[in-house]
């Protein structure tokens, strides 16, 4: 047997949250196939089999949380399957068959010369027979949720009369629900049954009342993910931690929206991927960051720690809204904007997929998030600690704006930093964020 245990995702990391498992019992499984699925308060990732063969054991339910190195599982190697007839590995998983049931042995014929029975007098006092104890009601098959244990004491409902429909038999809420509903119906039923006759004689046979509809539930209730409830816990610690203030810039960025326009075809036949406003944008941070070292700066109780690395972290939505995660491109003052855009795209790719390392989402001296790409024109990031400023990137529009004492049509889009002004100033705020309008307005440098 080979056991899988949580695997340690950092060094800072010492538990992990198996939030779903890939395989079952049974189920046949590859070397390096994705087996079960972990969340971390750094990253959510999926975790591959360590052999081929059979997952013989689960060990932790879905939903747990436990220390790395438990051991969460057991598979079965191919050579140690035991020889015999094809087995399928849902066999392997079943319980033996129990042996054919011997035929009943032949009562031996009464003796010939039995005694004839005891009085009832002189026979032996019968024992008395101990009263039967009372059923224990059946314990709910896998741990509760605190959810679901919530809603059983609030309802007063016998959980061992409830059947659970989850993994390994599990009670859930949707279980809960059904149990309710059903017991709803039965007591609406049960209160409209018309009350019996008097006369002794058998009275018709009456209509089944129609059982009535049970009103939709006005609020669902969801524990949060381990990510959810770990960005909301960082969230409130950054703003608990450090005075936040936003500034606003406006930049006309027409001559990268040429540049996009010329040379997009050509960008995405060439290497494969599109080529968006993001990594002009980190480009020109990078360079700011040069300029003004302090904003790449982190705060260490009353010490300034200032980074000789510019390791800019991107903010990457996941799909469906389920969190938000900021791998981190490093060295990003060293890339061009290919290498950049190149960086972006795997980051991003690899966050929404699952398969970024912890590594990948520590380390970061700065963060930048396009909200834009959804739309927002600009918005008031939060810091992301322990660092000192945050940009946000609005999306680019074509606007009319006054040139020269003229109207013209330009691609504008706003830049709202964010800053800790624990350390920072507006000044210098506004002055980070002139140099990066004006290396994003004039920009010069060849893409391809």
């Amino acid at each position: 047997m080979i056991d899988v245990v949580m695997p340690q995702m950092g060094e800072s990391i010492v538990e992990g949250t198996l939030t779903k498992w890939l395989k079952k019992a049974g189920d046949r499984v590859e070397r390096d196939e994705p087996l079960f699925e972990i969340s971390t308060d750094k990253v959510d990732s999926e975790i591959p089999s360590p052999a081929a063969g059979i997952l013989a054991e689960v060990l932790v339910n879905e939903g747990t949380t436990v220390a790395i190195n438990t051991v969460v599982a057991r598979i079965q190697q191919v050579d140690e399957v035991p020889a015999g007839p094809a087995t399928t590995p849902a066999e392997i998983s079943k319980p033996a068959a129990p042996p054919a049931a011997a035929p009943p042995p032949v009562p031996p014929a009464p003796a010939a010369s039995a005694p004839p029975a005891a009085s009832p007098a002189l026979s032996p006092p019968a024992a008395v027979a101990a009263p039967a104890a009372p059923a224990t009601p059946a314990e709910p098959v896998g741990p509760l949720s605190p959810l679901v244990r919530r809603m059983a004491r609030e309802y007063n409902i016998d959980l061992s009369q409830v059947r659970g429909t989850g993994a390994g038999g599990r009670i859930t809420k949707a279980d809960l629900e059904a149990y309710m509903a059903a017991q709803g119906a039965r007591t609406a039923a049960a209160s409209m049954a018309p009350a019996p006759a008097p006369i002794p004689a058998a009275p018709p046979a009456a209509e089944v009342p129609p059982v009535p509809r049970t009103a939709p539930a006005k609020t669902r209730v969801e524990p949060m993910s381990t990510m959810r409830a770990k960005i909301a816990e960082h969230m409130v610690f950054s703003k608990r931690t450090s005075a936040h203030v936003t500034t606003v810039h406006r930049a006309d960025v027409t001559k990268i929206a040429n540049l996009r326009e010329r040379l997009k075809a050509q960008f995405q036949e060439r290497y494969g991927f599109s080529l968006t406003y993001l990594p002009f944008v980190v480009r020109a941070a990078a360079e700011a960051l040069r300029t003004f070292p302090i904003v790449n700066a982190s705060i260490e109780g009353t010490n300034i720690i200032y980074h000789n690395e510019i390791n800019i972290g991107i903010a990457v939505a996941l799909d469906g809204g389920t969190g938000l995660i900021v791998p981190v491109i490093r060295n990003a003052d060293e890339r061009n904007v290919v290498g950049l855009q190149r960086a972006i795209v795997d980051l991003a790719g690899r966050a929404r997929s699952k398969q970024l390392k912890p590594d990948e989402v520590q380390g970061g001296t700065f963060s930048i998030t396009n909200f834009g790409s959804f739309g927002s024109i600009f918005a008031t990031p939060v810091i992301n600690q322990p660092q000192v400023a945050i940009l946000g990137v609005g999306a680019v529009e074509k606007t009319p704006v006054v040139v020269d004492d003229a109207i013209a049509i330009r691609s504008i889009c706003h830049l709202a930093l964010t800053f800790d002004h624990r350390l920072i100033d507006g000044a210098l705020a506004d002055q980070f964020c002139q140099k990066v309008k004006q290396i994003l307005e004039n920009w010069s440098e060849q893409v391809l």
